[in-house]
């Protein structure tokens, strides 16, 4: 912050707290009483005249007390532009404050479980209560607090895996996060929309769902350009691409002709952040079992 908008800053917080004092001790200086007199301030409304009484004493002096505990507070903590208090207090130094005194007092407790291979771990229940805390926190934004997942969000509950489900693949996936991208229109950017049609019918026809089967086996020739790469000639996907099963009937995106359509023609692009660096190694083990837990 700039000195002149420090020093902006400044007055107009000092200059209101001060202003408060001066108005409390002006008014009760032209209050010469302090009992309740029958003279009013000249405001009338409905009928209703007010009363020119002074403030109960408790009050007054509360209000005194708020202006005296602001300037404390103003000495001690930020709050006078680019001064830092007396006590160096930063939103910062608190919260490493708080994340060592963590870390130090559940540290322990997910060290002795952080050396246990997943399979294993996943059936104790004392680590599983701790990784559905760590899923809850870190995960269930996106993928639900059941973790059955949503439009864009896999559901981890069952055993369709884009990236596969093995103990190492999902520790892969916590460690260093996922980038799906699917192109628009596949490797074949100058698609029709003939041959969208003809590709979505094709895809729907591995589940037999086509809406015209003329374009579905029409369909198998854009396919093979356009998909193939991916998604293999079978349609059954590549988990080291992250490609989806497009056989089995479980979509990320929606199942549809329209939401395939959808797909095909705009691409889609999915992002789950890395878990490294916001979680520890042993953090991450917990959660991983957990993950795996879900479906096996």
């Amino acid at each position: 912050m700039s000195t002149f908008w420090s020093i902006w800053i400044s007055v107009i917080v000092l200059g209101t707290v001060f202003g408060c004092w001066w108005l409390l001790w002006a008014t009760r200086k032209s209050q010469t009483t302090d009992s309740e007199t029958d003279r009013t301030t000249g405001h009338s409304f409905d009928g209703i005249e007010e009363y020119d009484n002074p403030l109960p004493k408790w009050w007054f002096y509360l209000f005194l007390a708020t202006c005296i505990f602001s300037l404390g507070y103003l000495a001690l903590y930020p709050g006078l532009g680019n001064f830092k208090g007396l006590l160096g207090w930063t939103s910062t130094n608190q919260w490493e404050a708080e994340v060592a005194e963590a870390e130090e007092k559940y540290g322990p407790i997910y060290a002795q479980y952080g050396q246990t291979p997943v399979p294993e771990l996943a059936e104790n229940g004392d680590a599983m209560k701790i990784g559905q805390r760590l899923f809850a926190n870190n995960c269930a934004v996106c993928h639900g607090s059941a973790a059955r997942g949503q439009v864009g969000f896999p559901n981890l509950t069952d055993d369709d895996w884009l990236y596969g489900g093995t103990p190492e693949a999902i520790l892969s996936t916590l460690h260093n996060g996922r980038m799906g991208a699917m192109p628009a229109k596949g490797t074949m950017p100058n698609m029709t929309n003939e041959q969208v049609d003809q590709v979505v019918n094709y895809v729907l026809s591995f589940s037999g769902r086509e809406k015209d089967a003329e374009a579905a086996k029409a369909g198998e020739a854009v396919f093979a350009q356009a998909c193939v790469a991916c998604h293999g000639a079978d349609g059954k996907g590549n988990q080291a691409l992250g490609a989806p099963n497009l056989t089995d009937n479980t979509w990320l995106y929606g199942s549809t002709y329209d939401w395939i359509k959808e797909t095909v023609m705009n691409g889609r692009q999915n992002q789950m952040p890395a878990q490294s660096g916001r979680l520890s190694e042993d953090q991450i083990q917990i959660l991983a079992a957990y993950v795996y837990s879900l479906s096996n």
